[in-house]
């Protein structure tokens, strides 16, 4: 089907592009926070559904897992066949998803449901970025709502565990995906209401065999992480995943290089910044989840607490990352990826290394220090992470560039949650202080990476303004 160019109706007010940011902004809060509201509510949701701990960490990486696979092919979908549609698409199909969510009587409909928002949440996040980055023809004005968009992503992520907490506390684990209902309806109102239809230029062949080779390798990748433990790393149903992810993976880069529009153009992991900077974007969302998660248990699990009381104990890590993260992008945009980088390592690595010695009864004299150290380490990492990705590449590929990155930050969602589950999974109460040590050690370790990436990025030689790069930091 042939692309046509849909620009920005003349008439588009201010108001209503202000009023198109505000519709987009809402459907990425629920992405984020379906990204990590439910991490708070695993041992309830296990006490309902009478499951253990190894098999709730599929609840919340059913969701990441299919969230990474897709997100790059619903950009190209959208650009295809109008962002307006498949941006209504996606609020559908995360709708009833939620619904499915809140009605399921056993694991596996969970998980299977999750599965499915997942697919939702993949039409909104890319798809929700172009509607904006279309609305906003001003690179100023453009350069100030995706300033909002980033801060609006990075807040929801960092607050699920808060909002989660009230919503069960008050309504059971149920209420965090009968909550999102009426969000839904708000924004197919709205959208129908304020946005308007727009489509790429020329839209981007969609990559079918790369889309399923990619789904392969991370959803086997992070199944062996999840199941590994109990299985056995070495036994023959783990070697025959080890040889498939392999396979795909080969197959994958094979494809990828064959064709004339890939999915993902790998010619781009040739450039030193570009590779640091996703692998630091994998590094910043393992270290997020694996704080998230091993707090949860070790509060609830190991101590009896309440979900309000475990999530409100994240809070300063949610204000660290609310107040850094705007912070962050001010100064990448004005000096560069670099200094913020170098923020983001050194409070994420003083986080984990303070939670290292974590005591076996919960002192929050130092809980919420190292919980606002992290907060802070995160809220500096994600604006210059997608600066240093897109630095030096013209303004074609920069979108590409930043769709990686996006991926990547859902890799390391999936990848944290399967490593902080299997450090604890079925470790008693009394041992989670001692057994999630490696975890925290893995939070610094992904802090120290940082610096790496902070050298890439000053390697990386800037060829925009500080606007055009604070706008290429919208991913």
């Amino acid at each position: 089907m042939a692309a046509t160019s849909l620009t920005v109706r003349p008439e588009l007010s201010t108001r209503r592009r202000w009023a198109v940011l505000a519709i987009c902004a809402l459907s990425m809060l629920l992405v984020g926070l379906d990204t990590t509201i439910v991490n708070v509510g695993l041992p309830a949701i296990g006490r309902g559904l009478g499951v253990g701990t190894r098999s709730l960490e599929w609840v919340p990486d059913a969701y990441t897992v299919i969230l990474a696979s897709l997100l790059i092919s619903a950009g190209a979908l959208a650009d295809r066949l109008g962002r307006r549609r498949v941006f209504r698409w996606g609020l559908v199909v995360f709708g009833v998803a939620s619904v499915a969510c809140a009605v399921a009587p056993s694991l596996g409909a969970l998980v299977a449901a999750r599965a499915v928002q997942g697919v939702g949440a993949s039409m909104l996040n890319p798809v929700a970025l172009a509607i904006v980055v279309n609305a906003m023809p001003d690179p100023r004005e453009r350069a100030q709502a995706i300033g909002i968009w980033a801060s609006v992503f990075g807040l929801s992520m960092a607050a699920g565990p808060v909002a989660g907490g009230a919503l069960i506390a008050a309504f059971g684990w149920r209420s965090v995906f009968w909550v999102n209902v009426p969000v839904i309806v708000a924004a197919l109102v709205l959208t129908a209401r304020f946005v308007p239809e727009s489509r790429a230029p020329r839209a981007r062949r969609l990559d079918l065999p790369g889309q399923v080779l990619l789904t392969v390798v991370v959803s086997l990748c992070v199944a062996v992480l999840i199941e590994g433990p109990r299985i056995g790393w070495t036994s023959p149903p783990a070697w025959a995943a080890y040889v498939v992810a392999a396979a795909a993976a080969a197959g994958f880069v094979a494809v990828e290089r064959r064709r004339r529009e890939p999915l993902m153009e790998l010619a781009l992991f040739r450039r030193p910044a570009f590779a640091t900077a996703v692998l630091g974007a994998v590094a910043v969302f393992v270290a997020l989840t694996v704080s998230l998660l091993l707090t949860t248990l070790y509060l609830q699990h190991g101590h009896g607490w309440t979900p309000l009381a475990a999530g409100t104990a994240t809070l300063p890590l949610a204000l660290g990352a609310a107040v850094c993260a705007p912070l962050s992008g001010r100064l990448a945009g004005r000096y560069g990826a670099r200094r913020p980088l170098l923020f983001a390592g050194a409070f994420l690595t003083v986080g984990g290394l303070s939670l290292v010695d974590l005591r076996p009864d919960p002192d929050l004299r130092q809980l919420l220090p190292a919980y606002l150290l992290i907060g802070i380490g995160f809220g500096f990492a994600n604006a210059p992470i997608t600066n240093t990705a897109v630095s030096g590449l013209p303004q074609a590929r920069a979108g590409v560039a930043g769709a990686i990155t996006s991926t990547a930050r859902q890799v390391g969602s999936a990848i944290g949650i399967a490593v902080a589950g299997g450090l604890v999974a079925e470790v008693g109460p009394a041992g989670l202080a001692r057994a999630s040590r490696p975890g925290w050690l893995l939070v610094a370790a992904c802090g120290l990476f940082l610096f790496v990436v902070a050298h890439a990025a000053r390697q990386a030689a800037p060829s925009r303004p500080a606007s055009a790069r604070a706008a290429a930091s919208r991913v």
